[in-house]
């Protein structure tokens, strides 16, 4: 073979090793997992890093309380319901909260009252169907109000695989969800209660002298666990959500349909750690920071532009590097424009694909320039 000039030969191994440096890092798939759908999503970012049958709808079971204690909290936050308030146990909630073949019970007594805080943790620690009634009805006045908030904050979310009919997740064929969407509200619950998130890494609960036991096993399991929830009946199978914490990345995996409690904990252990061996989160900019600038008209001097939020993206380790950012403006920017409008967006991209994206915005508010200033550009935008 003959051989190549030296100068031919090293930038043949520069181009090499440029295509290295930019190849994505190859990451193996997750091992096999025996559930009917399931999902892996980064809370930071927002990003699904792997699923499988995950937008297929689904019987949720008791992962139905998520939604539910989001309704809560929202309530609470609103000031509608306070902690410390008492709440009545109706018939409705004692006996169709009560008959449960799996044991979905808080054993309130019915027409007593019950403080608010006791419901959430009979709801979450043990998942108790008649706590969670007791606190649809608290919000809004009747389980089938409730369900109708349940759907309207759901589509608030873009769960766009879910429709809720009642607040604990008894079986009707149109009481549906995706492993998807039940990672996004898990996100949600996590970013947006950060003072309520508590209750879920709760390992037991007693009330009125009964002992209640959380049934996530991967809470003993794994320290790096601090959620979410389990459920489970005949037509949904053992479902598990999870939420781990590991070097300040955040990770929400979701399996639905299991053969049974260790099948789901077994699935979501595996589903976490090969997310957190494989892949990283990082911040790109922080809020406020500059990104670039644009011309505006009507102005003087080019307009800074800012991120107004934190922008994190995730990605296989060692990847990020190669990220590439891209201010997409909107066309004839004109002044005046207002702090808090958006002028275009910031892309960022690892090999052809998005990874990260937000809106853009003036650092401050733009105003039109000089008389002359406005003239010259009135003249000029006849032509552009």
């Amino acid at each position: 073979m003959p051989r190549l000039p030296a100068r031919v030969a090293t930038l043949l191994s520069l181009l090499l090793l440029a295509a290295a440096a930019s190849a994505a890092t190859a990451v193996p798939p997750p091992p096999p997992l025996a559930a009917k759908g399931w999902v892996l999503l980064d809370t930071t970012s927002g990003r699904v890093l792997i699923g499988q049958n995950d937008t297929e709808r689904l019987a949720p079971a008791s992962l139905t309380k998520l939604m539910t204690s989001y309704v809560v909290f929202h309530a609470l936050r609103d000031g509608k319901l306070k902690l410390d308030q008492d709440v009545p146990v109706s018939e409705h909630a004692w006996r169709v909260g009560g008959a449960t073949s799996d044991g979905s019970t808080s054993y309130l007594p019915v027409h007593s009252q019950v403080k608010v805080v006791d419901a959430i943790q009979g709801m979450i620690v043990q998942s108790g169907n008649d706590a969670t009634i007791v606190l649809a009805e608290a919000v809004a006045g009747s389980e089938q109000t409730f369900a109708v908030l349940m759907n309207q904050y759901a589509q608030q979310l873009g769960l766009k695989g879910t429709h809720w009919t009642n607040s604990a997740g008894l079986p009707d064929p149109q009481h549906y969800t995706t492993a998807r969407d039940i990672a996004i509200l898990g996100a949600a619950l996590v970013r947006e209660f950060p003072e309520y998130y508590k209750w879920f890494s709760q390992r037991e609960f007693t009330y009125n002298h009964i002992r209640q036991f959380n049934r996530n096993g991967l809470l003993e399991r794994d320290p790096s666990v601090d959620g979410i929830k389990t459920g489970h009946t005949e037509a949904a199978g053992f479902c598990l959500a999870s939420s781990a914490q590991r070097d300040g990345m955040r990770l929400v995996s979701v399996v639905m349909g299991t053969a049974s409690p260790k099948a789901r904990e077994d699935a979501s252990e595996s589903l976490l750690g090969w997310g957190f061996s494989f892949f990283e989160t990082k911040r790109l900019y922080t809020a406020q920071q500059r990104v670039g600038q644009a011309h505006v008209w009507k102005t003087g001097d080019p307009v800074p532009l800012v991120v107004h939020g934190d922008l994190y993206a995730t990605a296989p380790r060692g990847d990020l590097a190669g990220a590439q950012a891209q201010l997409l403006l909107t066309p004839r920017l004109v002044a005046p424009l207002a702090a808090g409008a958006p002028v275009g967006r910031l892309r960022v991209t690892l090999g052809g694909a998005t990874i990260a994206e937000a809106p853009v915005y003036p650092a401050a508010a733009v105003e039109p320039g000089n008389v002359l200033r406005r003239l010259i550009d009135s003249v000029r935008l006849w032509f552009n």
